[in-house]
């Protein structure tokens, strides 16, 4: 077994998983998501396998890195992160419900990676300013936060689809309750919030190792800021000024956005020092 062959592998199996928690959630089939879950597990390991043996490969053909130095391998991370973060959230709440807006943000990041005919999957050796210690900690300690952001992001959603009344027939009468899902919400964005900042503090110790200096307003980083002001302001919000619900949420989508764009807008609409395109 190849690396490819494994995460090519975990992809289809991201992808059953989802359909078994969507139709758990469209049938009312519990059965269904415990079988979801299990898949999902199954996913990951075939995900976890296949970054293993990525970072052998390269140590194989005498580049010797981990597998995240370009916007394929990124991509497959992305995936694993979200992916462990919602099996410790459903291991704890056992509310599997939620994993049917969980499991296809797993499947949709691999899936880019493995399908899109504008992202290579070769592996290649790093330039010089990646080869640094720091690498392997600025990346997992990002993407980490960009995983509680996206797990907030699924939650936030169920403020908007949920209806203020749900009979037993109803297609929504499984979801979470309100208080859930705003507890799952803000403790989503609180693990993200944590991480990120340590990403950033470490990107930053990185940059003046690299570069000289600390902080460069590259457009990765001022996107980074921005997306770290979204989130401390949605922070306050909560913790000082008492919102929740819609309003909050609507804020947790608005940071969801500007982990977007800074993921992938400025890797493919602005240029800088850490632009995979």
């Amino acid at each position: 077994m190849n690396s490819s062959f494994a995460l090519s592998l975990a992809t289809f199996i991201y992808a059953l998983a989802s359909v078994f928690y969507i139709g758990s959630f469209a049938f009312k089939k519990q059965s269904l998501s415990k079988l979801g879950f299990m898949v999902l597990v199954l996913g990951f390991l075939s995900n976890t396998t296949g970054i293993i043996l990525r970072w052998i490969e390269s140590y194989q053909m005498g580049y010797g890195h981990a597998p995240f130095a370009n916007m394929y391998e990124s991509l497959v991370f992305f995936s694993w992160t979200v992916a462990i973060l919602y099996i410790f959230v459903e291991l704890k709440y056992k509310e599997s419900i939620i994993g049917v807006f969980a499991s296809p943000l797993v499947f949709l990041a691999i899936a880019y990676a493995s399908l899109s005919p504008d992202i290579s999957s070769k592996i290649s050796p790093l330039i010089p300013a990646l080869k640094s210690n720091w690498l392997i900690a600025h990346v997992i300690t990002c993407f980490l936060g960009y995983a509680g952001f996206a797990v907030a992001f699924g939650f936030s959603l169920m403020y908007f689809i949920k209806p203020k009344t749900s009979g037993e027939t109803s297609l929504f009468a499984k979801l979470p309750s309100w208080e859930m899902i705003d507890e799952l919400t803000y403790q989503m964005v609180v693990f993200g919030f944590l991480f990120l900042t340590i990403g950033i503090i470490t990107g930053a110790v990185w940059a003046n190792s690299a570069w000289g200096k600390y902080w460069t307003w590259d457009p990765k980083e001022t996107w980074s800021l921005i997306t770290w002001l979204v989130y401390a302001i949605f922070m306050h919000l909560r913790m000082m000024k008492g919102w929740y619900g819609k309003n909050l949420a609507w804020v947790s989508i608005l940071g969801f956005l500007a982990v977007l764009f800074t993921y992938f807008g400025v890797n493919y609409v602005l240029s800088g020092l850490h632009s995979y395109a």
